[in-house]
Order: C-alpha cells, then sequence, then structure tokens
C-alpha cells in the first residue's frame, strides 16, 4: 500500500513541498550571502551594501509567499502555525533555516528509490552541516549586533566566529561573550541548538561503533578470544 496522502489537500501540499524545497534551500543561501555581504561590507562599499539589502529583502519575501502558499494549500487555517512551528520561526528569523536542512533531505529522498547513505552516515552528515550553517549565521548576527556595543569583547568576525565554534561545541571559553540582549538571545538559541546537533552526532557515532563491534563478534569463531 501507497503511503502518499490521498486527500486532494494533502497530496497538493506535498506536492508543493517537495517542489519548493530545493529553490528554497537556493534562496536560502542567497539570503546567508546578501546578508552576510550587509554585516561584513565595508559602510562606503556601495551599491554592495545595497545590492546585499535588495537580495535579502527579496529572498525573505520567496520565504513569505511560500509560507502563504503552504498555508493555503494546508485547509488548516490558524492550526498550521502551530503544527508547523518551526516553519513559522524560521520565516520570522531566517537565519535560522539551517534547521530544515534535514526536510529538504526529506524532499530529495521522495524522488530516489533508497538513501544513499546509511542512517548513521546520514545522521552525522547532516548534523555537521547544519551545525556549519547554523554557526556561521550565529556568528554574522552576533557580530552585527556585538561589535559596537561598549565593552564588547566581539568586535571582529574573526571573533565572532571563534564565539560560535565555542559555543556550538559546548565548550565555552568566556573569552568572547555577547553583552547586548539580542546577542545573549542568539547565543542561548545557538547553545540549545548546539545541544541537539552534539547529541546527534555522538548517539550515532555511538550506535555505529557499537553496530561494527557487534558484527566482528558475529565473524568470530565460537570460543576465540
Amino acid at each position: 500500500m501507497s503511503d502518499r496522502p490521498t486527500d486532494p489537500v494533502p497530496r497538493r501540499l506535498a506536492h508543493w513541498e517537495q517542489r519548493a524545497e530545493v529553490p528554497l534551500l537556493a534562496a536560502s543561501l542567497l539570503f546567508l550571502v546578501g546578508y552576510a555581504v550587509r554585516v561584513l561590507a565595508p559602510h562606503d562599499a556601495e551599491p554592495w551594501r545595497d545590492i546585499a539589502l535588495a537580495l535579502v529583502a527579496a529572498t525573505w519575501s520567496v520565504f513569505l509567499v511560500d509560507y502563504g502558499v503552504r498555508l493555503h494549500l494546508s485547509g488548516q487555517g490558524r492550526r498550521f502555525v502551530r503544527t508547523h512551528w518551526l516553519d513559522t520561526v524560521v520565516l520570522v528569523l531566517p537565519l535560522l533555516r539551517p534547521l530544515r536542512v534535514v526536510r529538504i533531505y526529506t524532499a530529495l529522498q521522495k524522488r530516489r528509490e533508497r538513501p544513499r547513505l546509511s542512517l548513521y552516515a546520514r545522521v552525522m552528515s547532516y548534523a555537521g552541516l547544519t551545525a556549519l550553517l547554523l554557526g556561521f549565521s550565529a556568528a554574522l548576527a552576533v557580530y552585527h549586533q556585538e561589535y559596537g556595543a561598549p565593552g564588547a569583547s566581539i568586535r571582529t568576525f574573526g571573533d565572532a566566529a571563534w564565539w560560535a565554534c565555542a559555543t556550538l561545541t559546548t565548550v565555552g571559553y568566556g573569552d568572547a561573550v555577547p553583552v547586548t540582549p539580542a546577542g545573549r538571545v542568539i547565543a542561548a538559541v545557538l547553545m540549545a541548538c548546539g545541544l541537539a546537533l552534539l547529541g546527534a552526532v555522538t548517539g550515532s557515532f555511538s550506535s555505529w561503533l557499537l553496530q561494527v563491534f557487534a558484527r566482528e563478534d558475529e565473524k568470530r569463531p565460537p570460543g576465540s578470544g
């Protein structure tokens, strides 16, 4: 029996999501590029800053249109906001779009008969990719908030990148810390995401090791070792 939705409304929604995920991934990367140029470019770097701002606005408009289309196709009304809370948060805070990497992977896999990677490889690969994109996004956002703040220890993008690495890996050296309210909110979100991603990677790696050792034990002749 096929597991595809038979009702026309979910079927249209699933078809839209499958078709839109890859273009949305491209729009997400363009948004990140535009935001990075806007944050890192010197103030007198015109017209690049204006072009970057236009790119950010245009790609966010794409996210808004996609959200509106899925809200309409779902037929759920306000319930869609609750059941798709991650999509709602990502719409308000587009820099969190790397969290949707798993959904993009799912949409791509529907076009193939079977995954190309094992379960453990998929978890580790996509958790690593999510951590990389999320860390870069958080570094940009924190640098944007912190570099001109009084008493800030994050004054360059290198400081922000170092802070993001330490926060994602839950090391927390304390040599670079946000001092602004917005910077601390970003730090709290990154801490939570870092714990989740680190748990996913370490758990998958441990399970993979146990599976490898179990196979070796099964191949070992009885009474040996």
